[in-house]
């Protein structure tokens, strides 16, 4: 693989649709890449589990690079969406950020304690900046900011970068050792810190 990072995926947009070869590519690749690692798949068991044309692959997402650049675009849109959902009829901002764990602690199993798929994406890949991966990082970062200012917090953007490292550290933890023990105790962790910086 050259560099995902100036993978461009543009030309799926518009290609993919339910059942469409560039969905089934996608979908595909995201079940291998979450469970194989993304340098150890090769496109070759891609095609052959998708059921799709090698022509289809270039047209949809230029080469497997642009196919990697669109899993974790899917990855991030769907971790967003899930974090909205849980969080909608939620009024506080201190449930609206150890949201964040309980969604791991309830996910880390259904994974089968694969850890941080970002983080993975970014071990594999240690010289290159994956867009995707920074965007998301971003998000949380902001999100996470944005309601420790709804806290009242004198230092929100510190807090949040502080917050970040325990979540960060929590899904390592639990992926070493396959268990949800880390993400809970990094969640009474945050529950300390929010204690100490709100009370």
């Amino acid at each position: 693989m050259s560099n995902p990072a100036q993978a461009s995926t543009g030309r799926a947009t518009s290609a993919a649709g339910p059942g469409s070869p560039a969905d089934r590519l996608l979908a595909t690749a995201t079940e291998l890449f979450a469970a194989q690692g993304i340098r150890s798949v090769g496109i070759d068991l891609i095609l052959r589990e998708s059921g799709v044309a090698k022509a289809s692959l270039y047209n949809a997402y230029g080469s497997k690079d642009g196919l990697v650049v669109a899993y974790l675009e899917r990855l991030d849109q769907a971790d967003q969406n899930r974090w909205f959902e849980a969080t909608k009829a939620l009024s506080d901002p201190r449930e609206r950020i150890l949201t964040f764990f309980d969604l791991a602690i309830a996910g880390a199993p259904t994974r089968n304690f694969r850890g941080c798929q970002y983080a993975n994406a970014a071990t594999e890949f240690p010289d290159t900046d994956l867009p995707p991966i920074t965007a998301h990082r971003a998000w949380l970062l902001d999100t996470l900011g944005d309601n420790l200012r709804a806290l009242g917090v004198s230092e929100p953007d510190a807090t949040a970068r502080q917050i970040q490292v325990v979540y960060d550290g929590a899904l390592s933890g639990s992926k070493m050792a396959r268990s949800t023990a880390p993400i809970e105790t990094g969640k009474q962790l945050v529950e300390a810190l929010l204690d100490r910086t709100t009370g």
